[in-house]
């Protein structure tokens, strides 16, 4: 197992033997935020929340600020932050010539609402799935979206994340986003067909049931559904049901019970396939789709229009903090068109521009961009109340 090591800063002391030194950490966000100054356009203000560039990591070429913000979660108070670091998709090494190369590990970062780093984890493998178990006050950590899967809890005020050991995962792909719905966990069956036959294929699940075993530390699966199963039409006019055929299960949220539509409902976005899965009941056979007319990764419902919207950008290593009023129920989304199925392998082109903030009609599927005058490449997308 690779090492895992954890540091708490700001004032709350350490009690790892792995800890690094946490003095880095008390650099004022305000200084590494200033090129993202509150702006406002058409009634939505945006600003810096918080930056990784004063927070560093240990790296076979030293100490190394952590970069790359991806998903976002909210536990208690405060807001979390896993930060990729330049590893690959199945946990390969930062490539040479980067910041930190030769780093396997990813960092998870405990930020205070003012944005001030509270403390650190760095865990093995490209995280891309985090969010706050709110039943066992744990935050869910899962790496590697293509292959060699890896899971994590940590738990706040405790340095060493547990990791669980997981059998081979029958769509012969990885972990990505992950939610808690009705109680259980679940885990969007990302990559499927990175070994083996490829996607789509019956037997490959779209999206994992996982479950835990605290005491020996493993992890059990099972398809909720799979990537061949059928689907209601739930774009406004379309008819009937379609056999849905995903490649590229990705994101995935539990939507607020605010939402015009599939309210409560537990969603996956299949990103390369332009398509929303809607789960209408814990059996996952209740399924309906909305086709998209963008490719998109991350989605956000607003509970309440005094919602805070956090977005990361991992191109400027920022987190930004967004105020409406948003409509409630609205959905937020990273628009990314170089992500789409059809896209070219030179990407940006002006058909095909670089990601964007953007907004989903959940009647019609149309994608439209968000009305902000701050340009945010976004990664992962949060809404706060």
């Amino acid at each position: 197992m690779a090492a895992i090591a954890a540091t708490l800063v700001a004032g709350c002391g350490s009690t790892s033997s792995h800890s690094a030194s946490g003095s880095h950490t008390t650099t004022s966000v305000a200084a590494t935020t200033s090129a993202a100054a509150a702006s406002t356009s058409t009634g939505f203000t945006s600003q810096g929340f918080a930056s990784g560039i004063a927070i560093t990591h240990a790296t076979p070429g030293g100490k190394t600020p952590v970069n790359q913000p991806d998903d976002v979660t909210k536990l208690g108070d405060h807001i979390f932050v896993a930060f990729q670091n330049g590893v690959g998709p199945q946990g390969e090494a930062t490539v040479k010539g980067n910041q930190g190369a030769g780093n396997r590990d990813s960092t998870i970062v405990e930020f205070s609402t003012s944005g001030s780093p509270v403390a650190r984890w760095d865990v093995a493998g490209h995280v891309d799935g985090l969010t706050a178990d709110t039943a066992n006050g744990q935050v869910a950590v899962s790496a590697n979206e293509d292959g060699n899967a890896r899971l994590y809890m940590v738990a706040p005020g405790n340095p060493q994340p547990t990791a669980y050991r997981l059998p081979s995962l029958p769509n012969n792909g990885g972990f990505d986003a992950i939610s808690f719905y009705h109680g259980r966990m679940l885990i969007s069956a990302s990559a499927p067909g990175t070994s083996g036959k490829a996607a789509p294929q019956a037997s490959y699940p779209a999206v994992y049931v996982v479950s835990l075993n605290a005491s020996a530390h493993t992890a059990s699966v099972r398809g909720l559904f799979g990537d061949e199963a059928t689907a209601k039409n739930a774009n406004s006019g379309a008819k009937g049901t379609v056999r849905l055929a995903l490649v590229d299960p990705d994101s995935n949220a539990v939507l607020p019970t605010a939402a015009p539509r599939f309210g409560g409902q537990f969603e996956v976005t299949s990103q390369g396939d332009y398509r929303e899965i809607f789960v209408a009941d814990s059996s996952g056979k209740q399924l309906s789709t909305l086709k998209l007319s963008q490719s998109i990764d991350d989605s956000a419902w607003a509970s309440n229009a005094s919602d805070i919207l956090y977005v990361t950008d991992g191109s400027s290593d920022l987190i930004y903090k967004i105020t409406g009023p948003f409509k409630p129920g609205s959905e937020i989304v990273g628009v990314t068109p170089c992500d789409a199925g059809n896209a070219p392998a030179a990407c940006p082109t002006p058909r095909f521009p670089s990601n964007y903030l953007g907004q989903v009609d959940q009647s019609t599927g149309a994608v439209t961009k968000f009305a902000l005058s701050t340009s945010i490449n976004p990664a992962g997308l949060l809404f706060v109340p």
